[in-house]
């Protein structure tokens, strides 16, 4: 098992992080661009809780540390998440879907929107689990890197199949076997996250854009082009236009990409790489195409008309948050009968529907189609097979490809 070493921080990694922080994965809202964005500042604490002593993973066996389960007489799951990121009523105060779990199963969740960014929550966190003690949550959701370290440390627990059927039945294939947890047996998505290439027509003015390529090499562009300021879309988007494989991929390969982005930098093509303040510049046609999540192209085509995207012949990358129990969770039962609530179809529909994510649920189709049917026809919401087939992961790093690769990227973006 990996040990954990709280390494501290390059110059690259700090402002890596406090970039996220401000306008990065951190910054998206779940529901609408117009609302304030969801991150803070990173406090000297936060950075303090990633850098000191070394300290031994918590499990010594791989499957983590489970504690005494009490879900069969405490009726409740503590549930961490990111903020805007679960359905809620008119009036801002109620969960329908966790409400409906409530009704029907007796468990009441206590669900907190304390998680603004991965490295740190990380921070707030890792001084319990590193010690074997609780965290007091029993379910949290994270991105696919971060839930990668921790299922490597030991500090999360395996999961009980016989209390997931509905989700084992109905993942989809696109999100079965990611290479940090093969078969999903410590995790399961709670929505993907797909980056595609976003572009303005009228700014476009008859300019076609298919790929990567288009936006880093037509003349016609310059100056106009954003990419985005987390590494592993901006790389990946770009290995793939490459012909490398993001799952994959060498030394080399991450090399050869951020010189051919380098050269595209140096000579103005791109405008700069961004968080999701690029929204603003798309809409007003400053940008006329860009890397871009497609929760905000979602979003924006809801409101901008001229606002549209495409999807590659190269294929585009896919993250995904979640859904994983932390060592000592009380409510481990509870927690995975939540996890299950939210694979029956109905359930995901009634969520994709508020956050307009990518679901990761199967059959969600017909139900979210009684909801909205536009969300219902939108592949960036519901991917079909054809977009399923064209979706890629950034494969696991390791602490030392991290470091190097981050402080390679932000050479790159002038972070």
């Amino acid at each position: 098992m990996e040990q954990y070493e709280p390494d501290r921080l390059t110059p690259a990694q700090a402002a890596a992080m406090r970039r996220s922080l401000r306008n990065g994965r951190a910054a998206m809202t779940r529901r609408s661009l117009l609302r304030a964005s969801a991150g803070g500042a990173l406090t000297v604490g936060g950075l303090g809780a990633l850098s000191g002593c070394g300290i031994p993973a918590a499990g010594q066996t791989q499957g983590g540390t489970s504690a005494q389960d009490h879900s069969a007489e405490e009726k409740v799951v503590n549930f961490s998440n990111w903020t805007e990121y679960v359905d809620v009523d008119d009036s801002g105060k109620r969960h329908p879907t966790l409400e409906t779990f409530r009704r029907r199963t007796g468990v009441t969740v206590k669900y907190t929107e304390d998680i603004n960014d991965n490295n740190e929550f990380f921070g707030k966190i890792k001084p319990q689990l590193a010690a074997g003690q609780a965290t007091g949550r029993d379910l949290i959701v994270l991105t696919d890197w971060l839930a990668a370290r921790l299922i490597r440390l030991g500090w999360v627990q395996k999961l009980d199949p016989s209390n997931l059927p509905h989700a084992y039945t109905n993942l989809s294939p696109q999100f079965r076997d990611p290479d940090w947890d093969p078969g999903r047996a410590y995790s399961y998505p709670w929505q993907g996250i797909p980056t595609v290439i976003a572009y303005n027509k009228k700014a476009l003015d008859g300019i076609e854009v298919k790929s990567v390529s288009d936006l880093l090499d037509n003349p016609r562009l310059k100056g106009r082009v954003s990419f985005l300021s987390e590494m592993r879309d901006s790389i990946g988007m770009t290995l793939l236009d490459m012909g490398k494989d993001p799952a994959k991929f060498t030394d080399d390969d991450f090399d050869a990409v951020t010189a051919r982005l380098q050269k595209a930098v140096d000579k103005g093509q791109i405008r700069r790489f961004t968080g999701n303040d690029y929204t603003s510049d798309l809409t007003k046609g400053d940008i006329a195409a860009c890397v871009a999540w497609a929760g905000d192209v979602v979003q924006l085509k809801a409101d901008s008309p001229d606002v549209d995207f495409v999807i590659p012949d190269s294929g585009y990358m896919t993250s995904t948050d979640n859904m994983l129990v932390p060592n000592k969770a009380r409510h481990k039962t509870n927690a995975e009968r939540l996890i299950d609530f939210f694979y029956e179809p109905e359930q995901a529909a009634a969520l994709a529907a508020y956050i307009n994510y990518a679901t990761p649920v199967d059959g969600v189709q017909p139900y979210l189609a009684k909801i909205d049917k536009d969300a219902a026809n939108n592949p960036l919401i519901v991917p079909d097979k054809a977009m399923q087939a064209k979706s890629h992961s950034f494969r696991s790093l390791s602490q030392k490809e991290e470091t190097a690769y981050e402080e390679k990227f932000a050479k790159l973006t002038g972070a």
